[in-house]
């Protein structure tokens, strides 16, 4: 599952996707848009949640702290058939994610993007531990016909458009939380792996 990803959203991009949305972020916003080519579980990254009637981007460790001793953080989380009304809410805002074929390292590394986007959201829940660090985790569902070749799962992609329908809720999760149609997602072959 995606356990990889890449931020290479610039200011411009990020405010033009808000403006669309009749939304205002809070003031620093852009200190959250770090520029990273791989953002892997334990980095940070920038991620949007509401904020009263408005939204604010802050820089989240990716995945929640692990659940028992011994155990991975949670980075991945199935939507399947869940509700999340009462959870915290929150898109990942990126520009491409990573899935990997292959059983020999290094595997073949393959990148996914919104087609005719610089920019994309990942929907995911927040938390904060007791000492005021946040982090984040990715949902996942089935995966559509652009990811379905490489991969069985797939992060629950969200246009710009849709970040406010998940943030607030204002449209049924079902909608939301489901692949998009074939073509919606670009795929390139970044690295190809060892046979």
């Amino acid at each position: 599952m995606c356990n990889d990803y890449e931020q290479h959203v610039r200011e411009a991009a990020y405010r033009k996707a808000l403006e669309a949305l009749e939304l205002g972020g809070s003031d620093g916003d852009e200190a959250a848009l770090i520029i990273a080519d791989d953002i892997r579980i334990g980095d940070f990254g920038p991620v949007l949640r509401a904020a009263g009637n408005g939204v604010e981007l802050k820089q989240m460790r990716f995945g929640f702290p692990p659940p028992r001793a011994k155990a991975p953080p949670v980075f991945n989380f199935k939507s399947d058939k869940r509700s999340f009304a009462d959870s915290q809410r929150c898109v990942v805002v990126l520009s491409g994610f990573f899935e990997f074929t292959g059983s020999k390292y290094p595997k073949t590394k393959h990148r996914f993007s919104l087609s005719g986007s610089p920019i994309m959201g990942i929907a995911g829940l927040w938390s904060e531990d007791e000492d005021g660090g946040l982090s984040f985790t990715m949902l996942t569902c089935p995966p559509g016909p652009d990811v379905e070749p490489i991969h069985d799962r797939q992060v629950c992609v969200l246009k710009p458009e849709q970040w406010v329908e998940w943030l607030f809720l204002t449209r049924p999760e079902a909608e939301l939380l489901r692949p998009l149609p074939a073509g919606t997602l670009d795929v390139d072959v970044v690295r190809e792996g060892k046979q």
